[in-house]
């Protein structure tokens, strides 16, 4: 008797084989993470808006909570107690819907760990920065570019964006990457700065309340530049995936 079906043993077979690839690029450190001594974000980071792409969001997600208990049992430490694979989850979530053209699917996952994110007691929602030389102190949104990524989603231009990775015009597949993996590499990080406050301040209580205002006020400068270069990363990178295999007989995806 036949156990799986021939799709769902290629779909277990994908999943395992893109675990253990996640796993690998997981043991490699990229950005140190300000806020956490000692810890880093995982060059991972930067293939997870791929995993939902070129394999969609379940196989996409599931391959990565995969590679990340994997990467775990090999001994990279976890920093947020085992829940470290869910903003890469997250990342693949949105994506894959996204090009799946599940529009309205992919903006609820991204809604809901930004609204969650802007309620947390210890976000900073607006980061003061003063003009010495007018004595004027401004106030910008610590979320601005989360909130330009939302409204790329529900705009057509990621409509547009997944026209371009799907359809057979090479000039126009990486900007069609660099706006999907825009907005995935966003909802990761929002994902990932709730897990943050919540585990390392509210439930381990490592970071004190008073010293978040502090740090938040440090990633805002950061964060655009480590997650603008992310995102070229895995649209460079995904460019030339898809490239490879379109040139190995599949259409765009290993996965339909």
């Amino acid at each position: 008797m036949q156990l799986f079906g021939g799709q769902t043993a290629r779909r277990l077979a994908f999943t395992a084989t893109f675990g253990v690839l996640y796993m690998v690029f997981r043991m490699i450190p990229s950005f140190p993470m300000i806020g956490a001594s000692g810890a880093a974000f995982s060059t991972s980071d930067m293939i997870a808006p791929l995993y939902g792409i070129i394999l969609g969001p379940y196989v996409g997600a599931s391959s990565v909570v995969l590679g990340t208990f994997i990467a775990i049992a090999f001994g990279r430490p976890p920093v947020f107690l085992g829940l470290d694979f869910l903003p890469a989850v997250m990342n693949a979530l949105v994506v894959g819907f996204l090009v799946k053209r599940k529009w309205v699917l992919s903006a609820i996952l991204y809604i809901v760990p930004f609204l969650l994110f802007l309620a947390h007691p210890y976000t900073m929602l607006l980061v003061p920065i003063s003009n010495p030389s007018s004595g004027i102190t401004y106030y910008v949104p610590f979320a601005w570019v989360h909130f330009i990524a939302f409204i790329v989603l529900i705009s057509p231009l990621s409509r547009r964006a997944t026209n371009w990775v799907t359809g057979s015009s090479i000039q126009r597949l990486l900007p069609g990457l660099a706006v999907i993996s825009f907005i995935g590499t966003f909802a990761q990080h929002l994902t990932g700065n709730l897990l943050f406050e919540t585990i390392l301040g509210m439930y381990l209580s490592i970071i004190k309340p008073e010293s978040f205002s502090m740090i938040w006020s440090a990633i805002f400068w950061v964060y655009p530049i480590e997650r603008t270069a992310i995102v070229i990363v895995a649209t460079i990178f995904g460019t030339g995936l898809i490239r490879a295999l379109r040139a190995a007989g599949f259409s765009n995806f290993i996965l339909t």
